[in-house]
C-alpha cells in the first residue's frame, strides 16, 4: 500500500486539525444540565469523592482514561525528534486505544529529557489517569524511568516500546515453534538490537521457556560477550562466553532470528547457515533486516514474520497494548505484571490457532486463512482479540493480586462482546438461549464452503446439532480442505436415503390435491430442500435453512409447499434486525410479497410486533408510505392508511401509526410538532414499508451507505421453523440465523417465534 506524503498531510489536516478530540458523555443542552456538569451539582460529587477516592473511578472518567506519554527521543523509526514532533505519533496511539478497546487517551509531550525529572511530572498525574502508557522512550532511560514509575506509582505503567513488541512476538514464537516442531527450552536464538524492545523480548521469551544461556544479543558492535567492558546494565544481563563476534557467526547454526535492530542486516548467506526449520522475526521498520522474498527463497522451511502488514504474520502492537489494558483497567489493577503479560501473548497464540471468521477474511482480501506458517499471530482487525486477550489479563491480575476489584469473567467476557456493538448483545443473548437446548437443524446446501465453516463454530459453541445434505464424501473432503473438524454434524445424502418412500408418500399426501403425483412427489424428496423441508414436516429435525445457492423463491417454495403457515397466517414475510448507529429497527417484509393488500401489509405489521417482542423490544410500528396522514390521495397511501386501521382494530394493544413518512416516524419533534394526534410518542422501531420493491431499496442502502449492520432475515409465520438466507450471506449469518432458528425451535408449536 503506497501512502504519499501529500496524502497523510491532507488526511492529518483536513476538518478539525489533528486525529483526536474530547467529546462530552452527558447531556448539555439545559441549563439543568450545565448545572449538574459543573456547579452547583459537582459540588455534592467532589465532596464524595474526597471522602471516598474509590468513588472517582466511578463518578470520573479515570477508569477509561490513559495518559499516552513521550518526550520524542526515540520516534516511530524517525529518532530523536523531540515532543512537538512526535504529537501526531501519540495521537495515533489513542485512536488505536479508542477504536480498538474503546479506551479514552489524553497524549502527554513532555519536553523533558532528565529522567528524574520525567518520573516526577508523570506521577503527579495519577489522580487522572487510570493508566500510563509510556512510549517512544529511548534506552536505556526507559527501563530507568518504567520502574520508577512501576515502583512509586498505583496505576498500570507499560511502556509499549519493550513490552508490546516482546508480547506479540512471544505469541508467534509459540506458535512457530509449535509449527516448525520445536522445544524453547533446546532452541539457540540470536537477538539483533539490543535497545528496549530487544532486551523487553528476550526477558518475556526466557519466560516463555527460551534458555537465557542459549540467546546470542548483538547491538551495532557485536555479539555481546562477556569479554566486552562497554555494556551498560542492561546489555550485560545478556553477555555471554562466546566465540562469536558478529551477526554472521552468531547465526551460524542458530533456530531463531529475531530482529529488532535496522534494514538489511541479515543476508541470504546468513539464513542459510542456520539450523533445519528455522524461524526469522525480522521486525524492523519500515524495511526489515531482511526482506521477506529473500528469506523464503533463502530457506523454503522457514517460518518468518515482520513488522509489515504486506507480508504474513505482522507483529503489530495493535495487538497488545488497547487489549492489555482494557484487561487491567477494568479490575482496576495496580500494575501490569509479568503474569499480565504472559497471560496476552498465551491468549493470542491460542487464537491464532482458531477458525477464522469471514469478516477477517473480507478485511484482507483472502478466501482463507488458517494456522500453519503464514498465519501464527491473529490479524488486527479480528475483533475476538478483545474477547481473548483482556479477560486473560484481568484473570492474571486476579490470581496475581494486584487487581482491586474481582470481576466474573463470564460476565466481563459478555460485557465485552456487546461493546462490540447492538447486534452481537442482540446475538450473544439469542446464543445463549440457544446453547440451554441445542436443536437439531438441517442445511439442505451441506456442501457449502460458508455453510461448512458456519457448522464448525456452530459445533464449537454447542448452538445446534446440525444435518447435512450432500454426498458425505464431497463434504468430507471439502471440510478436510477447509481444515475443519465436524465430527458432530450428521451427513444426509438424499438421493440414497432408506427415507426416501416414507417422505415421498407423506409429500404424496399433502400434494395430491394440488395437482403432485407420486412420481413427481418421489423425484422432489430426492432434492435437497424438499428432503430438508420432509425432514422438519416428520420431525426429524427441530429447523431448516438454506438459500444459500439458489434465489430466496426457489428456496421458499419447498418450505411453503410442504410446511406452510402457521394457523391464522395467511401469508409469511421476512423480518431484517438493521443496527444503526447503535440503534436497533426491524424492517419488513423485505424477503416474500412483492405487492400486498392491505390485510396482508397488516398482517406483516403484527406478526413484525411479535417478533419485536420476542426480541425484548417494546414495539412501536409505522406504517411508511410517501404522504404524512393523507396527505396525498393516491392508491399506494390509501392502502397503508387501511392496513393501519385494521391493526389498530384487530391489535389495538399494538403502538402503530401511519401512513407516515420515514423522517416523521424517526425524528420525534417533527412528530410531535406537526403532527400532535398521532399515537405514535416516541421513534418508531418497527418499519413496515408498502411493498418488497421499497423495503428492499432501503434495506440495502441503510447496510452499504450508512454502515448498518443486519441480522435476518427472519421468516415470520412459518408453521415450523425455517429460515431462507441471501446468496450473499457470510458464515457468521448462517451462524446467526441457526441461533434464532434453534431458539424458534424451543419454543411451543403455539408461540412460534424468537422468543429470548
Amino acid at each position: 500500500m503506497k501512502i504519499r506524503k501529500e496524502d497523510a498531510l491532507e488526511y492529518h489536516a483536513q476538518g478539525r486539525p489533528g486525529k483526536i478530540e474530547v467529546v462530552p458523555s452527558k447531556p448539555t443542552a439545559t441549563q439543568r444540565d450545565l448545572s449538574l456538569a459543573y456547579t452547583p451539582g459537582v459540588a455534592d460529587v467532589c465532596r464524595d469523592i474526597q471522602n471516598d477516592p474509590d468513588l472517582g473511578f466511578k463518578y470520573t472518567a479515570r477508569g477509561n482514561l490513559v495518559a499516552v506519554v513521550t518526550n520524542g527521543t526515540a520516534v516511530l523509526g524517525l529518532g530523536d525528534i523531540g515532543p512537538l514532533a512526535g504529537k501526531p505519533v501519540m495521537e495515533g496511539k489513542g485512536v488505536l486505544f479508542k477504536r480498538f478497546a474503546d479506551i479514552d487517551v489524553f497524549d502527554i509531550e513532555l519536553d523533558c529529557r532528565d529522567p528524574d525529572e520525567f518520573v516526577k511530572i508523570v506521577k503527579a498525574l495519577e489522580p487522572t489517569f487510570g493508566g500510563i502508557n509510556l512510549e517512544d522512550v529511548k534506552a536505556p532511560e526507559c527501563f530507568y524511568i518504567e520502574e520508577r514509575l512501576r515502583k512509586e506509582m498505583n496505576i498500570p505503567v507499560f511502556h509499549d516500546d519493550q513490552h508490546g513488541t516482546a508480547i506479540i512476538s512471544g505469541a508467534g514464537i509459540l506458535n512457530a515453534l509449535r509449527i516448525q516442531d520445536k522445544r524453547p527450552e533446546d532452541v539457540k536464538v540470536v537477538v539483533s538490537g539490543a535497545g528496549a524492545a530487544g532486551i523487553s523480548c528476550a526477558e518475556l521469551w526466557i519466560q516463555l521457556g527460551v534458555q537465557r544461556k542459549n540467546i546470542l544479543m548483538c547491538d551495532s558492535k557485536g555479539v555481546l560477550h562477556t569479554g566486552r567492558a562497554d555494556l551498560n546494565e542492561s546489555k550485560r544481563a545478556f553477555a555471554v562466553e562466546t566465540q562469536a563476534r558478529t551477526l554472521s557467526d552468531a547465526m551460524e547454526g542458530a533456530d531463531v532470528f529475531l530482529g529488532v535492530s535496522v534494514g538489511g542486516m541479515v543476508t541470504k548467506e546468513m539464513v542459510r547457515s542456520m539450523a533445519d526449520r528455522p524461524i526469522i522475526f525480522a521486525l524492523a521498520n519500515p524495511d526489515p533486516e531482511i526482506t521477506y522474498p529473500d528469506a523464503v527463497a533463502a530457506r523454503e522451511d522457514l517460518v518468518m514474520a515482520t513488522g509489515r502488514s504486506d507480508y504474513p504474520n505482522q507483529v503489530n502492537n495493535v495487538l497488545g497494548f488497547p487489549f492489555i489494558f482494557r484487561g487491567a483497567l477494568d479490575v482496576r489493577a495496580s500494575t501490569i505484571n509479568d503474569e499480565m503479560k504472559l497471560a496476552a501473548a498465551r491468549a493470542l497464540a491460542e487464537l491464532a490457532r482458531e477458525q477464522v471468521p469471514d469478516y477477517v477474511l473480507r478485511a484482507y482480501g483472502l478466501r482463507q486463512i488458517k494456522f500453519g506458517k503464514e498465519y501464527i499471530i491473529p490479524k488486527p482487525f479480528d475483533s475476538r482479540v478483545l474477547l481473548w486477550v483482556a479477560p486473560a489479563v484481568a484473570k492474571a491480575a486476579m490470581d496475581t493480586g494486584v487487581a482491586r476489584v474481582q470481576i466474573d469473567l463470564d460476565e466481563y467476557r459478555d460485557r465485552l462482546e456487546s461493546s462490540l456493538g447492538p447486534s452481537r448483545e442482540v446475538m450473544r443473548a439469542t446464543m445463549h438461549k440457544a446453547r440451554k437446548e441445542p436443536r437439531r437443524i438441517v442445511f439442505p446446501e451441506g456442501d457449502s464452503t460458508r455453510v461448512l465453516k458456519a457448522c464448525q463454530t456452530i459445533i464449537d459453541e454447542g448452538i445446534a446439532i446440525p444435518v447435512l445434505l450432500g454426498e458425505e464424501e464431497r463434504i468430507r473432503a471439502k471440510a478436510k480442505e477447509l481444515d475443519l473438524e465436524i465430527p458432530g454434524a450428521e451427513i444426509i445424502n438424499p438421493m440414497y436415503s432408506d427415507r426416501i418412500e416414507q417422505y415421498t408418500q407423506r409429500l404424496f399426501e399433502i400434494r395430491q390435491r394440488k395437482g403432485l403425483t407420486y412420481y413427481e412427489a418421489q423425484k422432489a424428496c430426492r432434492k435437497r430442500n424438499y428432503f430438508g423441508a420432509m425432514m422438519l414436516e416428520m420431525g426429524h429435525v427441530d429447523g431448516m435453512i438454506s438459500g444459500i445457492t439458489v434465489n430466496y423463491p426457489q428456496a421458499l417454495r419447498p418450505a411453503l409447499e410442504v410446511i406452510g403457515p402457521r394457523a391464522g397466517v395467511n401469508r409469511v414475510s421476512g423480518l431484517d434486525l438493521m443496527f444503526v448507529r447503535n440503534k436497533l429497527l426491524f424492517f419488513t417484509d423485505t424477503t416474500v410479497t412483492i405487492e400486498p393488500t392491505p390485510e396482508e401489509l397488516a398482517e406483516t405489521a403484527i406478526l413484525a410486533a411479535e417478533t419485536a417482542a420476542w426480541f425484548n423490544v417494546d414495539p412501536r410500528i409505522a406504517m411508511l408510505s410517501f404522504s404524512n396522514f393523507g396527505g396525498v390521495r393516491h392508491a399506494t397511501a390509501d392502502k397503508v392508511r387501511l392496513a393501519t386501521e385494521i391493526v389498530k382494530r384487530v391489535r389495538p394493544d399494538i403502538v402503530v401509526e401511519g401512513e407516515m413518512m420515514p423522517d416523521v416516524a424517526l425524528v420525534t419533534d417533527v412528530l410531535e410538532n406537526a403532527y400532535p394526534f398521532a399515537a405514535l410518542r416516541q421513534p418508531a422501531n418497527v418499519l413496515v414499508f408498502p411493498d418488497l420493491n421499497s423495503s428492499v431499496i432501503a434495506q440495502k442502502l441503510v447496510v452499504h451507505l450508512a454502515g448498518a449492520e443486519n441480522i435476518g432475515p427472519v421468516l415470520m409465520g412459518m408453521r415450523k421453523p425455517v429460515n431462507i438466507l441471501e446468496r450473499t450471506c457470510s458464515a457468521a449469518d448462517i451462524v446467526n440465523l441457526t441461533s434464532i432458528t434453534v431458539v424458534q425451535a424451543q419454543q411451543d408449536k403455539s408461540q412460534r417465534g424468537v422468543a429470548l
